[in-house]
Parts: structure tokens; C-alpha cells; sequence
């Protein structure tokens, strides 16, 4: 689910940015994401906001979360073909 740039929610936007950012490669895959605090520092949208954008990019299949260590970006599955 690609979420729009222009979706006025505040996590949609968080989300959209965190996805912009692992494909750049500024978050390569195995690398961990900010947390949810340091995201709320760079962001200032609130703990909720950060953690929902997370858990969407989650389900998308590009972060994986590890209990008790945060999230990490997940390698790009295989190309088409």
C-alpha cells in the first residue's frame, strides 16, 4: 500500500518520508530506523503519530520489528523475473 504525498494525516506524512529516505538508500536494509523518541525529536508529531507511521511501513513489508530492539529495514525481496 503506497501511501500519497498529499495526505493530510500526520503519520502518512512520516511514513512517506521514512520510505523516501530507504529508497535513497540513506536507510540501507539491516540498518535500524530511528525510534520512535528520535523520530519524535526530528518530527515533532507526537509518539502515537511516529509509532503508527512505523507500524504502516511494517505491514508494507519494509520494516521488520524486533521486540525489544526497534525496527529494522528489510531487504528488497528479488526482482521481477
Amino acid at each position: 500500500m503506497d501511501t500519497d504525498e498529499a495526505d493530510p494525516r500526520f503519520y502518512i506524512k512520516l511514513a512517506v518520508s521514512i520510505r523516501a529516505r530507504i529508497r535513497t538508500g540513506e536507510l540501507p536494509a539491516g540498518l535500524a530506523v530511528p525510534s520512535i523518541q528520535n523520530l519524535q525529536e526530528e518530527s515533532g508529531y507526537s509518539r502515537q503519530t511516529c509509532g503508527k507511521a512505523l507500524r504502516l511501513l511494517e505491514r508494507e513489508g519494509l520494516l521488520q520489528r524486533i521486540p525489544g530492539l526497534g525496527y529494522y529495514i528489510t531487504p528488497p525481496g528479488p526482482g521481477p523475473g
